[in-house]
């Protein structure tokens, strides 16, 4: 496996990896950037960062030093995402082929700056790099013109459904 660089500039964010002292933050902003139904809960969250911290970036606010946005997967040898990955970070398998992105999230404060692109480009080049195969998200319908921008396909409606809602499921290969 290959280090991820120790971030990459955009200006008035940093992307790197999570540390440790974040995964509350992290959570926080899952809380704030989710509805209660679709959130992870904050003890996942924070097990994702501790348990899976190489699948978790965060765009942290150059000036104040907090996350302003954050994407965070889990690694599997399967090729779509069942709503088990939400719950069990004990799926994550680090010589995986394909990433399941569990949460892509930018604080209210700081939408439509192109920090969620920076987040996936900067994850899609980590993973490529990375020997992965493919990146598979699932994302409501208002959401698959974005994804498709940043390079992903609509696969049709997935079996998960997470948080009672209809997904969209969205494959990257790398």
């Amino acid at each position: 496996m290959h280090d991820i660089d120790s971030g990459r500039e955009e200006g008035w964010f940093e992307i790197r990896l999570i540390r440790p002292e974040e995964a509350a933050e992290a959570a926080e902003a899952e809380r704030i950037c989710f509805p209660p139904n679709e959130a992870g809960k904050r003890e996942i969250v924070e097990e994702r960062a501790a348990l899976a911290g190489e699948q978790f970036l965060v765009a942290a606010d150059r000036k104040s030093g907090k996350i302003a946005g954050y994407l965070n997967g889990l690694v599997t040898d399967e090729t779509s995402l069942r709503d088990a990955f939400f719950r069990q970070t004990g799926l994550h398998d680090p010589e995986g082929a394909n990433v399941m992105i569990l949460s892509l999230g930018v604080l209210p404060q700081y939408r439509g700056q192109g920090m969620a692109s920076a987040l996936m480009e900067k994850y899609a080049q980590q993973e490529r790099e990375r020997g992965r195969r493919m990146l598979v998200l699932t994302c409501l319908e208002e959401k698959v013109g974005m994804y498709e921008k940043m390079g992903f396909k609509d696969q049709g409606m997935s079996q998960s459904s997470w948080g009672g809602e209809s997904w969209h499921e969205m494959t990257c290969m790398l």
